[in-house]
């Protein structure tokens, strides 16, 4: 029973992935030059749009956008040469893919309900990077994983001795660096006294969002990546961050998880 099934493309190169949903917003950046008028095109809020141009910015190697926040107003935004190549790939993969599962279609017994959840897998972790190993220490029962994320900035990881063997992890592995916002701590400046938190990125704050109990801070961390953090609308209002102030991210190196592309 599977005349319901249709392709759902997720193009992956050099640990970077990207759907139908970011393609199109890419796609209407490049026409409007805008991200305002891009998220307007798509269907999306600007806040939803920016976000999602930061996501892909993030885990791919190259940006592929540049672009300055304007707020609803809107602001300048176009493509680089590595945003429009990711386009053209994913239009020409798509329509390959479909002329695939419609001559497939009659001969797939799987329940496509079972087949599709297998491949609708997404994770809700707000910060995830393309990453490289750099070194990889090992111990008896855990290892440490430290990754370069783009941007001059690094990240350390750590996770079970059995996870890292099993993964395959050594210098120059291509893995995806996930960190939720609600475990990023935030800290005014780029100064920070002796802590026991491993990972330090300094950046600076380009954009918050304020909401009852809760403030959504990001960090432009250079390279055209970014931290994105929840803490709590009183500590937003203690440290009283504003886009263009310095400050610094700290995540415990148990909270950052790795998955391989």
């Amino acid at each position: 029973m599977t005349e319901n099934l249709r392709s759902a493309l997720t193009l992956e190169r050099t640990g970077a992935r990207m759907g139908a949903d970011r393609v199109a917003l890419l796609a209407a950046v490049g026409r409007t030059g805008s991200i305002s008028a891009a998220a307007r095109e798509v269907g999306l809020s600007y806040k939803a749009a920016w976000d999602g141009v930061q996501a892909m910015n993030n885990v791919f190697a190259t940006p592929l956008v540049t672009a300055a926040p304007g707020g609803r107003a809107g602001g300048g935004a176009q493509l680089t040469p590595a945003g429009e190549n990711v386009i053209a790939a994913y239009a020409v993969i798509q329509d390959g893919l479909a002329r695939v599962v419609a001559a497939l279609d009659a001969r797939i017994d799987l329940d496509p309900n079972d087949l599709l959840w297998s491949l609708m897998m997404k994770t809700s972790a707000r910060n995830a990077y393309r990453a490289t190993v750099t070194s990889v220490k090992e111990s008896t029962v855990s290892a440490e994983v430290v990754m370069d994320i783009g941007g001059g900035q690094s990240l350390a990881s750590v996770i079970t001795g059995r996870s890292a063997a099993e993964m395959g992890l050594a210098p120059g592995v291509e893995v995806f660096a996930l960190v939720k916002s609600s475990f990023v701590i935030l800290a005014g400046g780029t100064e920070i006294g002796p802590l026991s938190v491993r990972n330090r990125l300094s950046g600076t704050v380009s954009a918050r969002t304020d909401g009852p109990v809760n403030s959504e801070i990001v960090l432009d961390l250079g390279g055209e990546k970014t931290m994105a953090a929840t803490i709590t609308r009183d500590s937003a209002e203690t440290l009283n961050l504003q886009p263009g102030d310095a400050a610094t991210a700290l995540i415990k190196s148990s909270h950052v998880i790795l998955a391989l592309p």
